[in-house]
């Protein structure tokens, strides 16, 4: 079975708070500090203790600095990574996530990437939590990693730039198309927390089918009355092997001023440029206007390119768009030797079973033509 893994963001997320869970659920201290020696630097020391969070035991990470060295730029930071030891897979991580990070602060401070200076983030100790968190998820081995909804608290934060709202500009441009909301006060979700879960993340939103292994808790530093300051981590299988959950986005606009002819066209046009599913639905708009309900179904990368065919080929000024997720079986091909030639079938399984076998229309028809005399 697959190996996956569910963060649960209900007090937020920081880098911290996301070693200490795996940590928790059983990562080795020993095994990360060995492995962090790849980065060739030194001047810290790391700490997990135990410690409770409203009653809720958990595992409180941290990184001591003893050299507070200068700080760095984005270029610093790839060369020290680019020049380490690391295993290649977490190295390629952790230069995914630095890059997506410059990118970020480039955009929000208006400056070339390399001139980038990361702040609070350009410390030994984030670099730590950064790389440390890449080596962690390495370690775990899921084959997929999921992530609830990220509570990013509300309020405003200090740090080198002045006092800024919550959440902080880079947790919110790094949580861009991210289901988010907002309970408790102070900063919950640090820009650290937020750039790890977006790196690992396949999706956001309830926990997946699983059979639970086992489950760690990290510590925030913060121990509020409130609520439990912990992030928890779930590790498992997935129930089926043959069964997968993805994002998925649902397009909708109402359509009441355009020749009716022309929707089976949207709908092969959208179809053929990789929409998932296409369908529309009779509606009564206002001033008691007939019209149709359009919608269709995509992959997030492909919202931009498939929005394009809707306004180029309907009258639509728009559209709304819902973020979800769908649960898919496994399904296969196979041809079968009927009395009219061979037939495509699709052959759905869960768990192992059968559960759909469908010939294809296609196949079908072309068969009925052959066959048929009048």
């Amino acid at each position: 079975m697959p190996r996956i893994a569910y963060i649960e963001c209900n007090a937020g997320a920081s880098g911290d708070m996301i070693l200490g869970a795996l940590i928790d659920a059983g990562l080795p201290l020993e095994y990360l500090e060995q492995e962090l020696k790849a980065l060739g630097v030194d001047g810290y020391s790391l700490s997990a203790v135990k410690a409770h969070r409203n009653h809720i035991g958990a595992t409180q990470f941290s990184v001591e600095i003893t050299d507070h060295a200068h700080a760095r730029h984005w270029s610093d930071i790839r060369a020290m990574l680019e020049n380490s030891s690391l295993k290649d897979s977490v190295k390629a991580r952790a230069l995914s996530a630095f890059t997506r990070l410059a990118k970020c602060e480039a955009a929000i401070h208006g400056i070339p990437e390399e001139k980038v200076h990361f702040h609070e983030l350009s410390g030994i100790d984030s670099i730590v939590d950064i790389t440390g968190a890449c080596i962690g998820f390495d370690w775990l081995g899921a084959d997929r990693i999921f992530a609830s909804p990220v509570n990013v608290g509300s309020g405003t934060v200090k740090c080198s730039h002045g006092t800024l709202p919550v959440p902080a500009p880079a947790t919110a441009a790094l949580l861009k198309d991210v289901p988010v909301f907002s309970s408790f006060e102070g900063e919950l979700t640090t820009p650290t927390g937020a750039l790890l879960l977006t790196e690992f993340a396949a999706s956001f939103g309830p926990m997946p089918l699983m059979k639970v292994k086992s489950i760690g808790y990290g510590a925030g530093s913060a121990d509020p009355h409130s609520h439990a300051n912990v992030l928890r981590i779930f590790i498992g299988e997935a129930e089926s092997a043959d069964i997968h959950c993805e994002p998925v986005l649902h397009v909708q606009t109402n359509i009441d001023d355009m020749n009716p002819q022309i929707f089976p066209f949207l709908m092969e046009r959208l179809l053929e440029a990789g929409a998932l599913d296409a369908y529309f639905q009779q509606a009564v708009m206002k001033k008691g206007r007939p019209a149709v309900i359009f919608s269709f179904l995509c992959k997030p990368e492909d919202l931009d390119r498939l929005f394009g065919i809707l306004l180029a080929e309907s009258t639509t000024l728009g559209a709304r768009v819902f973020r979800t997720e769908r649960l898919c079986i496994g399904r296969r091909m196979a041809a079968v030797d009927t009395e009219f030639g061979k037939i495509s079938v699709k052959i759905g399984t869960a768990g192992g079973v059968i559960t759909n076998v469908m010939p294809e229309y296609e196949d079908c028809a072309t068969a009925a033509r052959k066959s048929f005399t009048a």
